[in-house]
């Protein structure tokens, strides 16, 4: 089999291991010798070392608010008041911390917290099978598009075969400097329909990379479930002192010296990784005091919103705070279903107004405040986004879904995303949608230029090379970073 070498290994004193170079042995029979090879990673060396610019490496954490479902571009924060009145919003627009941007009446706590991020105003991308959203979450997680997507949208559940989540290329270049959990992702699976997970996982890059998951119990409904959270596999059982632990530990390498075989055996399921990060854990009560929400006063949690998005952005940042690398908070609501969902094929008034609006106005803005006042967030990327918008005409289908006069269907043409923190630019907007927020007019942004931003700002070359279950080299993401809102 034929693949270029990637990172250097240890195991001769030329740097690469054993096993890549029983692979480039028989690289002849392609027409590329060795010394081509070698070449090849040398110009990439190269390449990797010449990377880097504005905004480069200023991100220690990452903080992704995915607001699933698809949010109302046009009734949240860029209402566009001279146009039709199937197209305008039904909320009222109202002045943001920046002259002449307008938010609708249901963010007014976000619209005092913009001038610390860049809007950005022209999302776009053209749809491929892209309609519906387990697709489409699957390309804003990855940055790639799915293999098998049916008319409906759905796809084949989560396989070792995927393109891994963002958040676990991050974490394997960048794993945290302390004994904590590497990356959380709460509270609820990405999901639609009976899709569960796609696009959440490591995929072909191994479960050791896979983000720890936190779902509490309780359905979608329960605003309450963080109130219940339960990590009891980080705790010590109370019979096993640390010292026994730590005895337990040893002996387990020494056992493990003279099983060479058994380790080679196993060796591709990573379980020296899993058990050096579980005991890690375990022997420090970091992690497990970073889940306590009841350590923070009554008047934050107030601020932030009883509810589950409210306390999984505040749980957000005390992980941040205690060491995590990266947090995916899904909006606690599965796609394709009522109650508190962003996707408003009906009853878009009350649902947005009552549920969805304030829950996303209280989270959010306090998140970014509180990173602020912490001095958290001149290190700690945050980012908002949802996987498309919603339709600019009300009552149309736009992706075969039935839609009532009041709702909306779904829109990967334009939407509105926010990002802060970390070296973006702050009371900032990017890019442009035209009259009826159908399309850019400025500056579009894709997805996953998105993800080659953080990438970017964590300190990776978006377009770093890794290889996938069949060992072929894919990158990381085929984009740039958007360096325009960096500063």
């Amino acid at each position: 089999m034929f693949v270029i070498p990637g990172q250097y290994g240890k195991d001769n004193c030329d740097g690469y291991s054993r096993r890549e170079l029983l692979r480039v042995g028989g690289a002849s029979l392609m027409g590329l010798s060795l010394p081509t090879l070698l070449k090849h990673e040398k110009v990439h060396a190269a390449e990797e070392a010449r990377y880097g610019g504005v905004g480069y490496g200023k991100a220690k954490h990452v903080i992704l608010v995915y607001l699933q479902g698809g949010p109302s571009h046009l009734d949240l924060w860029d209402p566009k008041p001279d146009v039709p009145d199937n197209v305008k919003s039904v909320f009222g627009p109202i002045d943001t911390k920046l002259p002449g941007v307008q938010f609708t009446e249901l963010m007014p706590k976000l619209a005092q917290e913009l001038d610390k991020t860049t809007l950005l105003r022209a999302v776009s991308y053209s749809p491929n099978g892209l309609f519906n959203h387990t697709a489409a979450i699957y390309q804003m997680m990855t940055g790639y598009t799915a293999d098998k997507v049916s008319p409906s949208g759905q796809l084949e559940p989560p396989s070792p075969k995927d393109f891994p989540n963002w958040g676990c290329h991050v974490i394997k270049a960048r794993p945290p400097e302390v004994p904590m959990l590497p990356f959380v992702m709460m509270p609820r699976p990405l999901q639609e329909s009976n899709v569960i997970g796609k696009g959440g996982t490591a995929g072909f890059m191994g479960r050791a990379f896979d983000p720890y998951t936190l779902y509490p119990t309780g359905d979608d409904m329960d605003m309450s479930k963080m109130d219940r959270i339960r990590v009891d596999d980080l705790q010590l059982r109370p019979e096993v002192p640390q010292d026994r632990l730590a005895r337990r530990a040893s002996l387990r390498e020494t056992v493990n010296a003279s099983l060479d075989d058994l380790d080679k055996a196993v060796s591709k399921y990573a379980l020296d990784e899993y058990y050096g990060k579980a005991l890690s854990l375990v022997l420090s009560g970091q992690a497990r005091e970073a889940f306590n929400l009841s350590a923070e006063t009554d008047a934050l949690r107030d601020k932030y919103g009883r509810n589950t998005f409210g306390q999984s952005c505040l749980l957000a940042r005390r992980l941040i705070e205690a060491g995590t690398r990266v947090v995916q908070v899904n909006w606690p609501k599965v796609a394709n279903s009522d109650n508190h969902s962003f996707d408003v094929h009906a009853g878009l008034s009350a649902r947005m107004k009552n549920q969805s609006g304030p829950m996303l106005d209280a989270g959010l803005s306090s998140l970014i405040a509180d990173l602020d006042d912490r001095g958290m967030l001149q290190d700690t990327l945050v980012l908002a986004i949802g996987e498309f918008g919603r339709s600019p005409k009300r009552g149309v289908s736009t992706s075969g879904n039935g839609n009532t006069d009041d709702g909306r269907d779904h829109w990967p043409y334009c939407y509105t995303g926010i990002m802060a923190g970390a070296g973006v630019k702050r009371g900032f907007v990017w890019g442009k949608s035209d009259q009826t927020a159908s399309a850019p007019v400025e500056n579009p942004v894709h997805p996953i230029e998105l993800l080659a931003t953080i990438y970017h700002s964590v300190g990776m070359n978006p377009r770093r090379m890794v290889y996938n279950h069949l060992n072929q080299p894919r990158e990381m993401v085929n984009a740039d970073a958007v360096t325009g809102i960096l500063s």
